[in-house]
């Protein structure tokens, strides 16, 4: 298992691969057996262009890569039926059921490709096939990146095609886990043409949504044709270099076969059990077996290593734990000056406690055997057949023993055993001889020998004393046995012991980890060490299973590192499917050692920790790594400090007791004021940050945790600063957390609130007298990535919160009493079958949200009575406010909604009478209050069947309410809204000032004030894409009109002659959507008036939308001092110093916009054919005009002239 290329972003040579390249003809004229060959022979690599990667001409340790930002590479669908593969990417389908977003770029702009759901009840297989490719190494790794939650797929498939064999490298029926998963497949020598197919498998129980992401061939190519070879290498008779020790290795390493060539390989005795098990001999445990007609076991081998194929034989472990199955050889003779040297090939996949175990047992007469274990490897190895070697020097005969034994679920398997010339069997023929006792081999997971456990005990736990220890509870950092055996060999460690802490090398390259003693110091350490792996060039070795461990998790390490130009040692925490790199060697140590520490931090069981280096060893000077003294420090769940209580925090010293979450690479980071980025309590401080794309991540969210806290009253307020702010950021949660419990949600908000800090709380209840530990979790969801999250001044207090000043009724009813009856009722549309209320609610505008509803039909309340909604106290008012909120009624007369402020008495402040629709309507009063206060709604029945009162949305704002369709943003949006649209790329614009930070770039004043202090709606085109769409910002309804005027002021901050940006105003109504105004983004930086007259039969809404008229641009697109003009028609206005008047006056009639659009396509037409013969276009005024359609699309374009009633000249 690789560390994925996001993890190490500096070590681009290993785990990293190019971006996609475009198709480039293909100028080079190799011949076709050339092509798609993993090897460039042309110079440019035209000749591996469209061969199932991009022929990037990689790089010494680089793959040649795929990852579908631009074309599919070759791979084609091939399909027989309507579920199919394409290449897709997730800003294109949000609300599907595919990934969210891609593998290469982590966002909803990347692509991949993928195959939607299929609806039918028949099952269906999508297949997806690569182009015909040659000539695979015996080296060849396949890595690709897919994405199938558990119930998307009955079954994936990966199978290599050649000749009229079928090979199936990799299949798998779940269950898999969220998000992307690596998946990494050997394909061992294939000779000729060959091709891959991908194939998903759905049924009737399946949707089938299936993806797949960054294709990466690695070490495929075979080796080219050189003149001569370096010293120590082998000159094939095709020219090619081989190193010597590949010679006779039982693979075809050069190409043409000639490094197995039987005059040269003749000597050796090869084993490769087709026809039996050769000169080797078994106990009981070991047996030979194929591929085809295999049983159904995951772990299985599904080739042999001989053939490279299902029709091959191999050894089989059969052995349990504890009873290891042993192979020895024939009896030698002592070495002479030439070695007697094993290669074999060994299997290990399925289970970390299978074990394979290499002994020579010395044979003396009248003396009993000497055994010596030479070489052990353990673990999970991966379903990939990996090449070893022991070179053996013995004074006197001896014998070979291989033993395994296999953990639960694993598979341990033997192939091709080869010994070379030097190895001469004893000449006399031995009489028959007994086997001396096998050697037990220990599992890696288990303590030393000396600490097995006794007989009363069940398999794999640890006996101590009159102790059991389960193996869950090894490892898991708290002390169960009175010495401590259960917490020995569990990563901590010295490694002056054999056992290495538990450590085990897992490598399958030509390096790995070893123990080694310094010669001129005492003592021993894990070192980087020659290998005869032939697959991935890093080394690895694992701990145990570890956990659960606590937030203050720390590993402290010496080590030393010198690798020149390239190489790198790492530490990852490997939990599960995922990877997280936690610690890098920043540099070169010049040869000496050095002690650094990193936080591991709370994480779940079980996880691991893995070593990861890769150096050369044959560069120049003294190059190794080396890692010694590793401790785990702090690591108990269960302990315990003063600051671990420390709820309430500003983030200035410390995290207090907050701490990052591990279950996925996203992660909150506390970080100092810099650049945009400013915390709440000074300014200058400290906060909490979460950026969904900085650094690079693919996990879905990042949690933030306080410690288990013990109440300390019964009721308790949860006050805290957040920032969500950018044009696309996702959802922020906050929720409580029982041992035993699901999560309670308290609080969540989507989208941006705008650049500024925003106090939130929440209130705790917890269980009378209760003593349980609860914790809080901050969840930022990566459902966005275009912005940042931010928290600041945490603070918990005895008692309950006031009432919220926001309240969208996603996570609960925000504290409103029903009062007596019960009647109103938080409900959502989501199964479709709710009884009355609307199909949507107003805050996501889908089913799937909630609101506020009474049902107010004559048997669920009488005609004239009332049905009371009361919420919690606010808070007493420093100045007059507004509060807004979004009501909905039926379309038959529901009665009246009364709206009252309860500040000692009950005062009525509105009342709303009048017939119901289709659409969310937004009310609004007038607050000012000097005391605690209440909002009290009352909706009285009039006694009609089917008919209901719905609330939704309400927002406490500073200032007095504004005019419908008015907002000079001084206080925020008004009562403009900006929800994120799935359809168009899920985009909103923002709300900031100009004195206000900003990562992204705004108008320096705004209009209304015409300083920086004043504030206004803006929106950053630039980050919209390739492929971006657009961003809306939508008035309340508004009723019909025959003309009105609608005046607003813009600012278009786009650089000169890069005309890319647009702003447009829409009429949205029942009847579709109507562009009335539009503007292109190459304007100077100020401020624009634009004046547009309105007209429409029917309701209606006023959409400002931010969109691209070309390629991406950086630039903003600003909005201040709108004002709708009921009833009233626009006046030409007089040009104040330092802006430009625009009025416009386009009528929207839908009879008037057809017969205006007939107009001006023969007026285009016509004035085209006029221009051609003038020889030209004359140069565009500064500003584009604008006239109305139904098709969004303005006629705007270069070289059609409008005619002097719709355009006006500004100059």
């Amino acid at each position: 298992m690789s560390l994925p290329g996001h993890l190490l972003p500096s070590l681009v040579l290993l785990v990293a691969g190019f971006p996609g390249w475009a198709w480039v003809p293909n100028h080079c004229r190799s011949p076709s057996e050339a092509e798609c060959n993993f090897v460039c022979d042309c110079s440019d690599c035209s000749d591996e262009t469209q061969c199932g990667h991009h022929g990037a001409s990689p790089a010494l340790g680089t793959p040649f890569t795929c990852d579908f930002e631009h074309d599919p590479c070759g791979w084609r669908d091939i399909s027989t039926s309507g579920y199919s593969w394409l290449r897709d990417r997730a800003g294109a389908a949000l609300e599907g059921p595919g990934p969210r977003s891609d593998h290469t770029l982590g966002t909803d702009l990347g692509w991949y490709l993928a195959v939607g759901t299929h609806q039918g009840k028949e099952a269906s297989t999508a297949v997806l096939r690569s182009p015909v490719l040659r000539e695979a190494a015996p080296t060849c790794e396949l890595r690709l990146w897919y994405h199938s939650s558990s119930g998307d797929a009955a079954e994936l498939r990966l199978q290599l095609t050649h000749g009229a064999e079928t090979l199936t490298l990799w299949r798998s029926s779940g269950p898999w886990g969220p998000g992307w998963q690596e998946l990494a497949v050997t394909t061992g020598r294939i000779q000729g043409d060959f091709r891959v197919t991908f194939s998903a498998t759905r049924n009737a129980t399946h949707r089938g949504a299936v993806a797949l992401d960054d294709l990466e061939f690695w070490g495929c190519g075979l080796p080219t044709p050189q003149a001569s070879c370096p010293l120590g290498h082998h000159h094939c008779q095709n020219k090619a270099c081989i190193e010597s020790h590949e010679l006779c290795d039982g693979e075809d390493n050069c190409g043409d076969l000639s490094d197995e060539d039987p005059l040269t390989c003749g000597h050796h005795m090869a084993t490769d059990f087709e026809t039996g098990l050769g000169p080797w001999n078994h106990s009981e445990g070991w047996a030979r077996n194929h591929s085809a007609g295999s049983p159904e076991h995951p772990a299985w081998p599904q080739r042999d290593h001989s053939r490279n194929s299902a029709k091959g034989a191999f050894l089989v472990s059969l052995a349990e734990p504890g009873n290891p199955a042993v192979l020895f050889s024939p009896k030698f003779q002592a070495s002479g000056p030439d070695n007697c040297s094993l290669v074999f090939y060994r299997f290990l996949h399925g289970s970390e406690a299978s074990c394979l175990q290499l002994f020579l047992q010395t044979l003396q007469p009248g003396v009993p055997p000497a055994t010596v274990l030479l070489r052990r490897h353990c673990g999970e190895l991966g379903a990939a057949w990996i090449r070893d070697r022991v070179d053996i020097q013995s004074a006197h005969p001896f014998q070979i023993l291989l033993t395994g034994q296999t953990g639960p679920g694993g598979v341990m398997a033997l192939d091709d055993l080869i010994l070379t010339d030097g190895c001469k069997p004893v000449p006399e023929p031995a009489a028959p001889q007994v086997l001396p006792p096998a050697p037990q081999a220990p599992a890696p997971e288990t303590p030393p020998s000396s600490l097995r456990p006794q007989n009363f005990c069940d398999p794999g736990h640890l006996s101590c004393g009159d102790l059991c220890v389960p193996p869950e509870q090894l490892c898991d950092f708290q002390q169960q046995c009175a010495g401590a055996e259960d917490e020995q060999d569990c990563g901590t460690t010295d490694f002056e012991s054999p056992t290495a802490g538990g450590w085990e090398d897992a490598s399958v390259g030509p390096l790995q980890w070893q123990l080694s003693a310094q010669e001129a110091a005492v003592g021993r350490f894990l070192s980087l060490q020659r290998a005869w792996g032939q697959l991935r060039p890093e080394a690895r070795a694992l701990s145990p299973a570890l956990g659960p461990s606590g937030p203050g998790c720390e590993l402290h390490l010496a080590y030393y590192f010198q690798s020149q130009p390239r190489g790198f040692l790492a530490l990852v925490v490997e939990a599960g499917s995922s990877r997280e790199l936690v610690w890098q060697a920043p540099g070169s140590t010049a040869g000496g050692w050095k002690v650094d520490k990193t936080l591991l931090g709370a994480r779940r069981r079980p996880f691991r920790l893995e070593l990861m280096g890769l150096v050369d060893l044959d560069g120049p000077g003294q190059q190794g790594a080396g890692v010694d003294n590793v401790t785990l420090r702090n690591c108990s769940p269960m302990a315990t400090t003063e600051r671990d209580r420390e709820v309430s925090c500003n983030f200035e010293r410390d995290t207090c007791s907050w701490y990052p979450g591990h279950l996925t690479d996203a992660h909150w980071h506390r970080v100092q004021t810099h650049g945009p980025g400013y915390d709440h309590t000074t300014g200058q401080g400290h906060f909490m940050l979460l950026d969904p794309t900085d650094p690079p991540a693919r996990g879905c969210g990042a949690h933030l945790l306080s410690r288990p806290q013990v109440p300390a009253a019964p009721v308790e307020c949860l006050s805290f600063w957040y920032q969500l702010h950018g044009p696309q950021i996702g959802t922020l949660r906050l929720a409580m957390r029982r041992e035993g419990e699901e999560d309670t949600l308290l609080w969540s908000r989507s989208g941006t609130h705008g650049n500024r800090w925003q106090e939130a709380w929440a209130t705790l209840h917890h269980q009378p007298s209760s003593r349980t530990r609860y914790q809080l979790l901050f969840e930022g969801l990566r459902d966005g990535y275009h912005g940042s999250m931010a928290l600041d001044d945490v603070a918990v207090r005895p008692g309950p919160c006031w009432a919220p000043r926001r309240c969208s009724f996603e996570d609960s009813a925000c504290g409103f009493s029903t009062g007596g009856q019960g009647l109103w009722k938080r409900q959502t549309n989501a199964s479709g079958h709710a009884a009355w209320g609307p199909q949507t609610d107003h805050t996501t505008e889908t089913a799937r949200g909630h609101y506020m509803m009474v049902d107010l039909s004559p048997n669920a309340l009488p005609r004239g009575q009332v049905a009371s909604l009361t919420s919690e106290e606010y808070r007493p008012l420093a100045q007059p406010t507004c509060l807004t909120f979004w009501y909905h009624l039926s379309l038959r007369s529901p009665g009246t909604l009364r709206v009252h402020v309860e500040e000692g008495g009950r005062h009525p402040v509105l009342s709303i009478r009048a017939r119901g629709g289709a659409a969310w309507r937004l009310g609004s009063v007038d607050v000012q209050a000097r005391w605690a206060w209440r909002v009290v709604f009352e909706a009285v029945a009039a006694g009609v069947e089917a008919s209901y009162v719905a609330l939704d949305d309400l927002f406490l704002q500073d200032g007095p309410c504004p005019p419908p369709g008015f907002c000079d943003f001084e206080s925020g949006l008004c009562g403009w809204s900006h929800l994120a649209w799935p359809g168009l790329g899920r985009y909103s614009w923002d709300w900031s000032g100009g004195a206000t930070p900003s990562r992204y770039p705004h108008p320096a004043a705004d209009h209304t004030l015409g300083t920086e202090a004043g504030h206004f709606a803006f929106f950053e085109t630039g980050v919209l894409g390739p492929g971006g769409q657009a961003a809306w910002l939508r008035s309340e309804p508004l009723p019909a009109t025959q003309a009105s005027c609608l005046r607003f002021w813009y600012h278009m901050g786009f650089p000169e002659h890069f005309y890319k940006g647009e702003l447009r105003v829409l009429l949205a109504s029942a009847q579709g959507q109507l562009a009335v105004w539009g503007q292109g983004g190459h304007r100077r930086h100020q401020w624009l008036e634009a004046q547009v007259e309105v007209a429409s039969a029917e309701e209606f809404q006023v959409v400002f939308e931010a969109t691209l008229s070309g390629q991406p641009a950086l630039g903003p697109i600003a909005l201040d001092d709108i004002e709708y003009l009921a009833g009233q028609r626009c006046q030409q206005p007089a040009p104040s110093q330092g802006h430009m008047a625009i009025p416009v006056a386009v009528p929207a009639t839908v009879g008037g916009a057809l017969l205006l659009l007939m107009l001006l396509m023969l007026l285009g037409l016509g004035g085209r054919r006029w221009l051609r013969k003038r020889g030209g276009c004359p140069f565009w005024s500064d500003r584009e005009a604008a006239t109305p359609s139904f098709d969004n699309v303005l006629f705007n374009a270069d070289c059609v002239t409008l005619p002097e009633s719709v355009t006006s000249d500004p100059q």
